[in-house]
This record gives C-alpha cells, sequence and structure tokens, in this order.
C-alpha cells in the first residue's frame, strides 16, 4: 500500500489541549470583560477586597475569591450594584459533586457580600447622619435653586455651598444623601444605600394622588406647580423600587412623570415600574426633564394633569362606529386577547403553542390556511424544557424553510403574579424595543404562585395578564393543565375563574397511532368557534445537529392531518352537550343529590346573551327542539321542575366536582 500522508502534510498529529490560564488571569479578565478595571494583585482568599472603578480612592469595584479547589468567587460594583459570579476553566466539565459544592460555596461568598455591603452602608448612614444633623438649612437663593427655579424643599447646605439632599428608606430613616453642586453636579454620598431610597415633598401630608419623578429640581417643579406630593427616586432604575414603596402607601393614583431622554431609558424605566404598580406615565413632549419643559414655558400643568378614561360613555356613541375583530390568526386567536391552550401530559400542547407563536413571528402570513399578523415581536416565556426547545425551534424552522423570527424565548421562569416577577417580565418586554404582539406563558405551573383551585388566587395572575395586554397591547396566551379525571380533560385544571376571564379556550386533545392529535376550541368569547384541527407529529433531524456519539439530533413538527371520523349525530350531541354545559358553568347550580341542575330561563336568558333573539331561544330550549332532544334521548339530561338535571354519572360527576373546587 502506497504511503499518501505527504499528500496531507506528514502523518497526523491530534492537536494540544490548550492549558487555562491561571485562575488570577481568568479572574481579571472576566472583570475587565464587564467593563470593570481589573484590581493589582488578585488575592484568592475568601475575603472582600475593594478597588477603585470611576476615580482614584472611590473602592467601588470589589471580588471575592476560592483559590483551593475549583477556583470561584463573585465580582462587581456597589455603586451600579452589579453582581456577577465566577468559576476558573480547568480544561473539563465539572462533575456533579463539584457543581454542588461551587454553589455551596457561591452561597457563602453572597453572604460574606452582602454582610460586608451591609456594614459599608450602615457606616455610610451614620456619617450622612451626622452631616444632615449639623448642616444648616438651604437658603432660597442658593445657586442651583435659582438656576432651576424652585423654593427649597427640605434642602440643607454643606459647608462649602452643596445641597444636601435627604434619602430615607421604607421605614423613614435616614439611609444616604445627595450632594448637588452650584453647577448642578449630583454625587451620592460614598458608600451610602440608595436602591429603594427616596424623599417626598409635599406640604400636606396627602398620599392618596402622588407623582414619582427621577429628579429633586423636577419634584420640586412638579409640587410647586400642581401641589400634590411629589416622590423623588433620584434615578430611573429606582423608580421600581420606589414605586412600590409609594403604592403601599398610596391606594390611589400614582403618576410617573419620566425624563425625556435621548437613550429612552427615563420612558422605559417608568412604564415598567407603573406597570408593576398600576400607575400612569407621563413626560415631556421634548427632551428633558419636567423642569426643563417648565422653564421653557411649556405647560406642565396640563401635562401632569392628563385626562382620565372615561368609566360611563354614552351608549349611542360607544356603539355609532364599527369595531371589527383584529386577528393574529383569524377566526382562532384575536389581538390583545387572553387565551388559555390547555391538555394532559405529553398531549402536544407546548408543540401545539410553539406552533402558533413561530408561524406569527417568522412572518409566514399564513397559519394552516388561517391568515396570520406579520409585524411585530413575540414572546415565549419558558418555563422548562429548554434543551428541547432548542431542538423543536430549530427543526420548526428547518421544515418551514425559515431562517429568521421575531421571537423572544425566557431563560428561565419567574412568579409572574407576584410584584418582583411582574416587574422582570415588564422590563424585560420594554428591553426588546419593538411592539409586542403576544406574549405566552408556557406552563402557568412554572409562572404562578398561588393555589390554582383558588379563586381568589386565579385572579391575581387573570390581573397580571391583564396588566400585561394593557400595558403592551398585545395578546397573552397561557398554556396550562386539564384536570386529572377523564372526564376534565377537556377543561383547565383549577379554579373555573380561568375559564370566566378568557376570550379564546383552546383543548388539545392526546392521539394515539390511530387517531391524530386535535386542537378544538371551547370557547370563543366574541366571535364564532373555528372547527377543530388535527395534526400528527413528524419527526425531523435537524441538519448539523449531533450528539456525543455523533448521531443526529432529532425533534419533532407539528404536521396537519384529516380529523378522525365521527357520525354527525355524535358531532351534534358533543356540540349541543357543550352549548348546555357552558350555560350552566355561568347560571347553574349543583343540587343536593349532587345533581347539575339548570333552569330554563337561565338557558334561555344564556342563549340570548350569545346573540339569539328572545323568540329563537324560546325555541331551542323546548323539550322537542333539535338540541335538546338529542340531550335527553341520549340519556345525558332529563326535564326536572323548571328547567334540566344532568343525569349522566360521568358529566354529572365532573360538572359537581367543577363546581366544588371553583
Amino acid at each position: 500500500m502506497s504511503d499518501i500522508s505527504d499528500i496531507f502534510g506528514g502523518d497526523f498529529t491530534p492537536p494540544r489541549p490548550t492549558e487555562p490560564d491561571p485562575p488570577e488571569i481568568q479572574l481579571a479578565n472576566a472583570i475587565t470583560s464587564h467593563g470593570l478595571p481589573a484590581p493589582k494583585g488578585i488575592t484568592l482568599d475568601g475575603r472582600v477586597h475593594r478597588f477603585d472603578v470611576a476615580k482614584k480612592g472611590d473602592k467601588r469595584g470589589w471580588y471575592i475569591a476560592y483559590g483551593d479547589g475549583i477556583p470561584a468567587g463573585s465580582f462587581g460594583d456597589w455603586g451600579e450594584g452589579v453582581t456577577v459570579n465566577w468559576c476558573a476553566e480547568i480544561g473539563r466539565e465539572l462533575s456533579q459533586l463539584e457543581q454542588i459544592q461551587n454553589a455551596n460555596r457561591l452561597a457563602e461568598i453572597k453572604a460574606k457580600r452582602e454582610a460586608e455591603l451591609t456594614q459599608r452602608r450602615d457606616v455610610a448612614a451614620e456619617t450622612a447622619e451626622a452631616i444632615w444633623s449639623n448642616a444648616k438649612p438651604a437658603p432660597a437663593d442658593h445657586p442651583y435653586l435659582v438656576a432651576k427655579g424652585i423654593q427649597p424643599h427640605n434642602e440643607r447646605v454643606t459647608s462649602d455651598g452643596r445641597l444636601i439632599c435627604p434619602m430615607i428608606d421604607e421605614n423613614n430613616n435616614l439611609r444616604s444623601v445627595q450632594y448637588i453642586s452650584a453647577d448642578g453636579t449630583k454625587r451620592f454620598h460614598k458608600g451610602g444605600e440608595t436602591g429603594g431610597c427616596y424623599d417626598v415633598i409635599y406640604t400636606v401630608a396627602d398620599m392618596a394622588m402622588a407623582y414619582v419623578a427621577e429628579g429633586r429640581a423636577t419634584a420640586a417643579t412638579i409640587h410647586e406647580v400642581t401641589g400634590k406630593p411629589c416622590v423623588v427616586a433620584y434615578t430611573a432604575g429606582n423608580l421600581m423600587d420606589v414605586g412600590k414603596i409609594v403604592r403601599e402607601k398610596n391606594k390611589g393614583r400614582i403618576i410617573f412623570v419620566a425624563d425625556n431622554d435621548e437613550s429612552g431609558v427615563g420612558l422605559e424605566k417608568a412604564r415598567a415600574a407603573a406597570a408593576a404598580v398600576g400607575g400612569e406615565v407621563v413626560m415631556p413632549p421634548q427632551t428633558g426633564d419636567a423642569n426643563d419643559y417648565y422653564q421653557a414655558g411649556g405647560d406642565l400643568e396640563a401635562l401632569l394633569n392628563p385626562p382620565r378614561k372615561d368609566w360611563l360613555v354614552s351608549a349611542d356613541e360607544f356603539s355609532s362606529q364599527p369595531a371589527p375583530m383584529e386577528w393574529l390568526i383569524k377566526g382562532w386567536m384575536p389581538k390583545k386577547s387572553l387565551a388559555m391552550i390547555h391538555g394532559p401530559p405529553a398531549a402536544g400542547k407546548s408543540f401545539f403553542s410553539l406552533d402558533w407563536v413561530l408561524t406569527l413571528s417568522s412572518g409566514l402570513g399564513s397559519w394552516n390556511g388561517h391568515k396570520t399578523a406579520t409585524e411585530g415581536a413575540h414572546v415565549y416565556l419558558a418555563g422548562e424544557g429548554h434543551h428541547g426547545l432548542k431542538a423543536r425551534i430549530a427543526a420548526w424552522k428547518q421544515v418551514h424553510g425559515v431562517d429568521k423570527t421575531n421571537l423572544f424565548v425566557s431563560l428561565s421562569g419567574c412568579d409572574f403574579n407576584k410584584p418582583d416577577g411582574f416587574a422582570k417580565v415588564c422590563e424585560s418586554l420594554m428591553a426588546i424595543g419593538q411592539p409586542i404582539l403576544s406574549v405566552t406563558v408556557d406552563t402557568v405551573h412554572r409562572f404562578y404562585d398561588g393555589d390554582e383551585n383558588s379563586a381568589k388566587d386565579v385572579r391575581e395572575m387573570i390581573v397580571a395578564c391583564d396588566q400585561i395586554k394593557e400595558t403592551f397591547e398585545c395578546a397573552v396566551i397561557l398554556v396550562h393543565h386539564t384536570g386529572v379525571s377523564e372526564d376534565s380533560q377537556h377543561r383547565a385544571r383549577g379554579s373555573s375563574a380561568w375559564r370566566g376571564a378568557l376570550d379564546i379556550e383552546v383543548s388539545i386533545v392526546p392521539g394515539n397511532d390511530d387517531t391524530p392529535m386535535q386542537a378544538i376550541m371551547r370557547k370563543a368569547k366574541d366571535s364564532e368557534m373555528a372547527a377543530p384541527l388535527a395534526f400528527r407529529f413528524e419527526q425531523t433531524e435537524i441538519d448539523g445537529w449531533f450528539d456525543e456519539d455523533g448521531d443526529p439530533v432529532t425533534s419533532v413538527v407539528l404536521k396537519r392531518t384529516e380529523p378522525p371520523a365521527k357520525s354527525a349525530a355524535k358531532s351534534e350531541q358533543d356540540s349541543s352537550f357543550r352549548l348546555f354545559r357552558r350555560h350552566w358553568d355561568v347560571a347553574g347550580e349543583v343540587l343536593p343529590d349532587g345533581r347539575p341542575y339548570l333552569t330554563r330561563s337561565a338557558l334561555i336568558d344564556g342563549l340570548i346573551k350569545d346573540g339569539n333573539k328572545p323568540s329563537t331561544a324560546e325555541k331551542k330550549v323546548k323539550p322537542s327542539s333539535p338540541m335538546m332532544s338529542k340531550l335527553i334521548d341520549a340519556g345525558l339530561i332529563e326535564p326536572y321542575e323548571h328547567g334540566w338535571v344532568v343525569v349522566d354519572t360521568g358529566h354529572a360527576g365532573a360538572m359537581a366536582l367543577s363546581k366544588f373546587s371553583a
């Protein structure tokens, strides 16, 4: 056999693995990669070390790191509230035990860092208190106050002429101060606490209505123009924390007055804070803050008092213009609506919801023959299964020939119905910087902190969804599980409050080898019910994806197929019972013997609300009508007193259980 190695440049020599840099160098590189200057002489001894960031002697930077075992630690900037965890590269993946040990060490580091930070802030607070106590009240002719055209409002002045502005916490403790020079230069007290600290400018302790602004001069101007309290948050990043404190004290109207800065940060932070606490946002029409606008001759009073939306309006005016339905997916998903896709485990509900948003975000213009909206961004809040989700998205794009989507995916779940989680969602949506058309929550369980059988707890989640809808003018799609019993497979698990709040409800019915998966619409609040669709899972090898053994990575994609054969009579019977059940959910009751009962008058009222004429509704509820006779002949219901009772034991048990669990 001839030697052909020369063709390839000689014998093959495998590349030598690159040795990782020493951990001290790795940590220094990590610090600089986050925009901080590398400290001199890094020491991995498990202690807090400080270093200068913006100027000599500020000691804002810090790091803590251990050098034994797997070198690891944290670093950050106290001034900006930045914290980054770090672990050295050792040339291989960490074992499970090493990962646990590293997590424990990071928890220890966090405790040390927080103790150091608390001590640093307490010392700063004591110093700030001493400075504040010994300072004199600011005079009305202070250059900064004159330049801004405002009066003193509890400011004091240092011996070198700088204004001192107090920063208190939610318990009214002075935690720090802000210094303002005559030329407007602002500095916070070194090491002082700023997050969640504020001041209130007012003459009467009336917090029934309040404004929240970033800067001191802005807040003073707002108060002087309106006579209302104005809370100083001091920075845009502090609006969220301060807004939550104000909401605790004020159950009325809160208006965030955003700075109109070129970066858009002021408006972004104000909107997120307002969404989190149920507030409103106003902003000057030109670049600058409210003080700049007022001094330039703007009508600040009009800006600060936007007209409230009327709650009661004339019915004639209300109905004078047509309001055609706007669709994300025509016939299936209206814009600015609340929808739920539910099904049992492994039924395919996540595949179905992902098929929706990938179609919408890809701009294809059609989903299984239904026209779709093509503009705007879509968000998929995924609480689990991110490894599989990557493959699902890649497979879908490959099958549909799509290179790019306008879809954003979360990397973890959060408590959507709690203030911190809700704020996180709002801030992340704002950061996208373009109109949001839909937000999908998959699954509700991963984004919901509460008892799903409690109508009160469920209502919290519904309110959060409504706030997202109103703030971002988008649709919210919830992916949820069905109940456990066989007869509860066509409704969402938990309280019936879910169903009452939904505009659209879709059931995913699992398939098998002989029967395809089906998507069946259970509720369409303001439109006709769409016909069911059937799908099969199509296995797909993802181009260029291989596992550690070199085998191709596969995923599945939904493919439309023919629905299972079903007799026309059975289909009509099911449809009639769904209609009966829907109206019983709203106005029915459970008799002492456990049978669900619906009065004739309640059913007539429900049919009229569905759009039937009174005479048509009367005809539909007669025992001889096609709808009622089908249910009676099938042994599902029977006449009882002034209406009907459900006598089919399976349906009756499930319906009774749904009332009790609500």
